[in-house]
C-alpha cells in the first residue's frame, strides 16, 4: 500500500506540473479515456474537453500551490482530495481562486494510473 500511496502522490504532482506546463501529451497520459470531470460551475467535463483548454490557451495556470493533501488508496483505485490555490486565466480572465479538488484514479490493464473521476469546489 505505501507504494501504491507514493505512486499516487507521484502522479498528483505530474499532473500538477502538466497542468501548469499545458503539456497536453502528459495530460493526455494521465487522464482517463472514460474520464467524468465536475468543475466548480457544475459542469462536466470530459478528457477531450481539457485537452481542448490546455491545447488552445483557453485555461492557463500560472501558478499552483496543493495543500492539505489526504490519498485513500483502494484495491485498484485510489481517491484523492487536495485544496489548491490556483492563478491562472480562463477565456481571457484572469483570476486566483481556492479550489478543493477530489479526484478518483483508477490502475488499468497496462498497471497505469490514470484520473477516471474528479470534482472541484471552490473554496470561500
Amino acid at each position: 500500500m505505501d507504494n501504491v500511496w507514493s505512486d499516487i502522490q507521484e502522479h498528483e504532482n505530474q499532473l500538477k506540473n502538466a497542468m501548469l506546463s499545458a503539456d497536453v501529451v502528459m495530460l493526455d497520459r494521465l487522464l482517463s479515456a472514460d474520464l467524468i470531470f465536475t468543475n466548480h460551475l457544475g459542469q462536466i467535463i470530459s478528457k477531450a474537453d481539457d485537452l481542448k483548454l490546455h491545447k488552445q490557451g483557453i485555461l492557463t495556470i500560472d501558478k499552483m500551490e496543493f495543500s492539505e493533501q489526504a490519498i485513500l488508496v483502494l484495491e485498484s483505485a485510489a481517491v484523492v482530495t487536495v485544496r489548491a490555490k490556483i492563478l491562472g486565466c480562463f477565456e481571457g480572465e484572469q483570476s486566483e481562486n481556492i479550489f478543493r479538488f477530489t479526484r478518483v484514479w483508477k490502475n488499468t490493464l497496462n498497471d497505469e494510473w490514470q484520473v477516471v473521476a474528479g470534482h472541484s469546489c471552490r473554496v470561500i
